[in-house]
């Protein structure tokens, strides 16, 4: 088996932080994001870099669990 909790759990977190991506890309496209503008672009610089770092990650331990 491939898929270990550790490697669910970064893919987790990837799926998350692109989420969170998204949805900052939509609420500073829209005009008036509700938790401001900075915040907004501070969870979007932060969440982009994330969702590969955590995919990565679960690619590399799933990796290293073939049998």
């Amino acid at each position: 088996m491939y898929l270990t909790p550790k490697s669910s759990l970064f893919l987790g977190g990837s799926c998350v932080s692109a989420i969170a991506a998204v949805g900052s890309i939509f609420e500073l496209g829209y005009g008036h994001p509700d938790f401001g503008v900075a915040a907004t672009a501070i969870i979007l610089v932060l969440s982009i870099p994330l969702t590969g770092l955590f995919f990565f990650a679960a690619v590399k331990d799933a990796r290293a669990n073939i049998k």
